[in-house]
């Protein structure tokens, strides 16, 4: 009998704030200690690195560049090998390798893709290499705001069953009203009230984003740290609960294939429910169309939706049984199932 016990995986994302200079490079001080410490506990993960940059890497390569949309993707391109090739010179020394992976919102969308995703990630990890991972801009048919790699970072936690998400920032953690950082947290909810709407000078996410995807890789049972990069060791010490934010993990006894639903792949659209629905499905009971009171979005059969209370709170996601103008048109009738309660989750 094989008794290999796979290693926990850990994904570090390292927003554009935290690893660039104010000019929009690099800063390949950080990058270097990245490496260094990341090199450290190497053995001891199956590692995923998320990062942000590769615009303000490439975007002096652009001429007379003033962030359109076209520009955006163009200085991507040139800033991610840029950017990968950094990582690269920095983890070589201690002879750790690096693989570039871009990813799109459809590879989280199909379940066969995302398993084809992950099958790739075990070949790099069986290998010792290290993914570094960022979104696939130039290609993008939607704004570059996948949550300034929040998302993303998230998607492949929860998807990939990980033991702990690191969010790098710039300010080393959730700072309370006092402009102190918070050691502990375990309900998210309760700090929301401490987050401030301004953004990084660089980055397009902010700590509200972080907060709302750790939300959720909480409730599936993921350890959470927010930290910074500004302390001697100090990803090193958030790993082991020493310096940055700490968000305690919930419990979760959810399958992989629930897991990845759970993550909310890609979202095509949402439901509002009255209390009966509600209280049906955390019963386990199937969504019928007589519980929901709004339908948003047009989506087919097969897509992944959200599912809100009447008090606007997301408590599941589901896999939809039926298009959105077919929901629309028997909200009225009996028994017309939304979603099937093998296709929800419960958030």
């Amino acid at each position: 009998m094989n008794t290999k016990v796979s290693k926990p995986i850990l994904v570090i994302k390292f927003g554009t704030a935290s690893i660039t200079l104010p000019s929009g490079e690099p800063d390949v001080r950080i990058i270097s200690e990245i490496a260094r410490q990341v090199s450290e506990i190497h053995s001891q993960y199956r590692i995923i690195i998320v990062s942000s940059g590769a615009v303000g890497a490439g975007k002096a390569y652009v001429n007379d560049y003033k962030g359109t949309m076209t520009q955006r993707k163009a200085a991507a391109s040139v800033g991610n090998p840029l950017l990968v090739g950094l990582y690269a010179s920095y983890f070589a020394p201690n002879k750790i390798y690096i693989a570039q992976s871009l990813c799109e919102r459809q590879h989280f969308a199909n379940r066969n893709k995302f398993l084809q995703l992950k099958e790739t990630f075990e070949e790099l990890w069986s290998n010792g290499i290290i993914p570094i991972v960022n979104e696939n801009d130039v290609v993008s048919d939607r704004e570059l705001k996948f949550s300034d790699n929040d998302e993303l970072a998230t998607l492949l936690a929860v998807g990939f069953g990980a033991e702990s998400l690191m969010f790098c920032t710039s300010v080393g953690g959730l700072l309370d009203e006092e402009g102190k950082i918070l050691r502990n947290v375990s309900n998210v909810n309760e700090v929301f009230k401490f987050v401030r709407t301004d953004k990084s000078f660089l980055g397009l996410g902010g700590m509200a984003s972080k907060l709302t995807f750790a939300k959720l890789a909480s409730r599936m049972a993921i350890r959470v740290v927010i930290f910074g990069m500004n302390q001697p060791n100090e990803l090193l010490n958030a790993l082991k609960g020493e310096a940055g934010t700490l968000i305690t993990p919930g419990k979760s006894t959810l399958s992989a294939r629930n897991r990845w639903l759970g993550s909310g792949g890609l979202v095509s659209g949402t439901l509002r429910v009255d209390e009966g629905a509600s209280k049906a499905l955390l019963k386990r009971k199937s969504l019928l169309a007589v519980g929901v009171t709004e339908v948003t979005g047009d989506f087919e059969a097969g897509e992944i939706i959200e599912i809100y209370s009447s008090e606007d709170e997301m408590i599941a996601v589901a896999r939809a049984r039926e298009t959105s103008s077919a929901i629309r048109t028997n909200l009225k009738t009996v028994n017309f199932e939304v979603a099937h309660a093998n296709d929800i989750v419960l958030l």
